[in-house]
């Protein structure tokens, strides 16, 4: 019986996590897909990538976070994108789908790069997108919540469509490059309820991503870091930093240290720390995994009524990329981004 107690116990803060969870993505936290390999999936956060690559490139990325915890965010998504145009121009497609508990979006985004080369090696990119969301926030369905709460009585559901534009500036050569980007600018409104009469709006936020990283050292060993911020109105500064060590140009070891916007340590402390694996198998095919070990405290949570503990919280991601060359000279190895 005290078992039974300790499970309903758990399962019901379990439940509230995710409500809350939920409940701040749609406010003021972090909206955007957060991704552990984002210097090798810089187009799903920056249109004016499209192109950069100098081949036609497919890159598909699955994203597990927060293993053993009941709603955890799962994500999938797939860029594809070529030169145009002499490589003056970059066009290209990605789709994607992020959910965590009830929440779910799903989206596909049409990039446009426009390509200007400032030197030999040096390339500017401006960069626009188009994309359509389809948001799906049902809060009704939450389990193990007191009824007659309005935020959860259905008239704060949302499923939706919802069109959206993106921007962004890629400065490139073949030993570093800088990135900013806006990928959503429109704020759509997505529901509005009260509480003890006070009005809320939710809505989609926009995001700021600014991202950096070069490479050093010639021969079998390179080391490159790069770092990325990511600024929402009304939530905290994100930040990664990462280096990564390229052996014989075949095979990358790095590691990176994450502060997140929804931060839920209550801390601003660095909380989560990445293992990231890299190899290049062909000149045409690269895969890549990442491991985040969750340093908050949901990685090691335990109750007042419940003797067993929720550990280890893991994430896991895995990325692989196919390039097809237009002949031996179109296929650079490596990219190291």
């Amino acid at each position: 019986m005290n078992n039974m107690r300790g499970l309903k116990l758990l399962s019901g803060k379990i439940a509230l996590l995710l409500v809350g969870l939920v409940v701040s993505l749609q406010s003021m936290a972090q909206q955007e897909v957060m991704y552990s390999q984002y210097m090798f999936n810089t187009l799903a956060i920056n249109p004016s990538y499209a192109g950069s690559r100098d081949v036609l490139s497919l890159t598909a990325l699955g994203r597990y976070q927060w293993i053993g915890v009941p709603g955890s965010p799962t994500t999938y998504s797939f860029t594809l994108d070529m030169p145009v145009k002499n490589e003056k121009m970059g066009i290209g497609l990605m789709a994607y789908s992020d959910a965590i508990g009830v929440s779910r979006t799903t989206g596909i985004n049409i990039p446009y790069a426009y390509r200007v080369k400032l030197g030999s090696k040096t390339t500017l990119a401006l960069g626009a997108q188009l994309g359509l969301d389809h948001i799906s926030n049902n809060l009704s369905n939450v389990a193990n919540v007191a009824s007659g709460d309005e935020v959860f009585d259905g008239t704060s559901d949302v499923n939706k469509l919802f069109p959206n534009a993106g921007l962004g500036i890629f400065i490139s050569n073949d030993r570093s490059y800088f990135g900013f980007s806006v990928p959503k600018i429109i704020e759509n409104n997505l529901s509005q309820y009260e509480i003890g009469g006070e009005q809320f709006i939710t809505k989609q936020k926009r995001h700021y991503f600014a991202m950096m990283g070069f490479v050093m050292g010639k021969g079998n060993v390179k080391v490159k870091p790069s770092m990325m911020f990511r600024y929402t109105k009304g939530a905290p500064l994100g930040i990664d930093g990462n280096i990564n060590i390229w052996l014989r140009d075949k095979i990358a070891f790095g590691v990176s240290a994450r502060k997140s916007q929804a931060t839920l340590s209550g801390q601003e402390v660095m909380d989560a720390i990445v293992g990231i694996f890299e190899l290049q198998l062909t000149p045409q095919l690269r895969v890549g995994y990442s491991y985040d070990y969750n340093t908050t405290t949901l990685n090691n949570r335990n109750t007042e009524k419940f003797s067993n503990r929720l550990t280890g919280t893991p994430t896991h991601e895995g990325l692989l990329r196919y390039e097809f060359g237009y002949g031996k000279d179109k296929i650079l190895t490596p990219r190291y981004f």
